[in-house]
């Protein structure tokens, strides 16, 4: 409990590290309807310039809308905790198609009727951002959302990390995870200072280390969760504890354990940290319930973790194994289309539409073949590898 509570005093002192400059970065336009305007002007200019074939410069303007407006003012930030995080996840598949579009060459139409759609969101959502009362619950309920949000798959992480060492009779190995998730935060804190006051990292930098947090993520997560499935037969376990769990904990798998719970961390860590930020520089006299919000939500992110770290002390070994090993399966294949979706918005993946599948920001789920088609592929070996352990057992 000690290090949860030293843990959430970082991220009350990092978030208070940043409110003035969240201030001062809000009080430049006196309604999110006046900087919606602005995008306006901005994304129509983009069609201006595609129109006269010059893609490049309308490509960058629609990255001067998302990235110098959209991401920089708090735009996201608050359609995400004031809104719905569907909603965010909508709006940014919809720049990064509009791009996709242009660089494609579509039809002058085609371009125009997406980019009124983006303006069209845009406008709504300002609107109903705008027109939202001061209500000290509804802030202290958008300040749990974000903490559940984006914490609860970090806590899933190390709880089924941590059940796993303790199953395993390697105990002594939890500081691991406990010292990397630790380090996560200090990192986190770090990445927010260097994005905002530092170095003022741009929007696309900010995505891209993102992106490339989580898809990190997913290589050790898929690898961890495939190491797992292996041992959940008896006797395989048995003759792993007999001779190599101990080196293998002590080595290579240890140090792949405490860099899942490190990356599970620190993936969201310093935009989570950033959202908070914005969220006091616009509670008013509500800020209290900012920090009311952010403490129930960690309570119940460690209750969450309690629950699966000491019941899962009930489940039989197989059965704890297997649903571990899924669990972290499912996480990867999470990480790995929001690592990807992360990618397309940088501008370093390109972006595919398929117009029949709706995003589920929750699962990771993404209507890009870019994101979908690595996700196919992980569930197939998920699959295969049941099959391919279940017949070795009939064997």
């Amino acid at each position: 409990m000690k290090r949860f509570l030293t843990i959430f005093v970082l991220l009350l002192s990092s978030i208070f590290i940043f409110q003035t400059s969240a201030e001062a970065a809000k009080t430049k336009y006196e309604s999110w309807n006046a900087l919606i305007d602005e995008m306006d002007i901005i994304l129509n200019q983009a069609y201006d310039a595609y129109f006269i074939k010059d893609v490049t410069g309308a490509k960058d303007l629609v990255n001067k809308a998302y990235f110098g407006f959209y991401e920089k003012h708090g735009i996201e930030r608050a359609v995400m905790s004031y809104i719905s995080g569907q909603r965010g996840t909508d709006t940014e598949y919809q720049f990064a198609k509009i791009k996709r579009l242009m660089t494609d060459n579509a039809p002058n139409k085609v371009v125009r009727t997406e980019i009124d759609t983006i303006l069209k969101m845009l406008h709504e959502d300002a609107n109903e951002l705008d027109g939202k009362q001061d209500s000290g619950w509804g802030t202290f309920l958008a300040a749990l959302i974000i903490i559940l949000r984006e914490g609860t798959e970090a806590i899933l992480v190390i709880a089924a990390i941590t059940a796993y060492l303790v199953r395993s009779g390697n105990k002594s190995y939890v500081k691991i995870v406990y010292w990397s998730s630790f380090a996560a935060v200090i990192a986190s804190i770090l990445a927010a200072i260097a994005i905002q006051v530092v170095f003022d990292i741009s929007g696309a930098n900010q995505e891209m280390i993102e992106g490339v947090a989580m898809l990190l993520a997913t290589i050790v997560l898929f690898f961890v969760s495939n190491w797992m499935l292996s041992k959940s037969e008896a006797q395989a376990w048995k003759n792993y504890v007999e001779g190599k769990v101990k080196m293998a904990v002590a080595t290579g798998s240890g140090v792949a354990l405490g860099g899942a719970a490190f990356l599970s961390v620190f993936r969201e860590g310093a935009e989570t940290i950033l959202f908070y930020q914005a969220m006091i520089a616009d509670a008013k006299d509500h800020i209290s319930m900012v920090f009311l919000g952010l403490g129930v939500g960690c309570l119940l992110l460690v209750a969450i973790f309690m629950i699966i770290r000491f019941g899962s002390l009930k489940l039989p070994l197989k059965a704890f194994f297997i649903g571990t090993s899924i669990l972290m399966y499912l996480l990867a294949v999470v990480f790995a289309g929001g690592g990807i979706k992360e990618l397309q918005e940088a501008d370093i993946i390109p972006v595919t539409p398929v117009n029949y599948i709706r995003s589920i920001d929750l699962l990771g789920i993404y209507p890009t073949v870019e994101t979908l088609v690595p996700q196919v592929f992980m569930l197939l070996v998920v699959v295969v590898s049941f099959i391919y352990l279940k017949s070795r057992k009939v064997k």
